[in-house]
């Protein structure tokens, strides 16, 4: 298993990929064929997500047990 700072690190890594790359598809889609309104319905659930993801970061690797 992984010790405790390796967590920390590839969870931090893990979590700057993915939310780098859907807030960047967030945003394309938002300024492309979709507009502000088109793209408002995946903005809210890619935040929704992306804070479940750093939710379980926390509690995985940050949380004093």
């Amino acid at each position: 298993m992984l010790s405790g700072i390796s967590k920390k690190i590839l969870g931090f890594i893990g979590i700057a990929l993915v939310s780098t790359f859907v807030l960047g598809l967030a945003f394309s889609i938002s300024k492309g064929f979709a507009g502000f309104w088109g793209g408002l319905p995946f903005w809210i659930v890619s935040l929704f997500v992306l804070s479940m993801a750093v939710y379980n970061y926390w509690e995985e690797t940050l949380r004093k047990k």
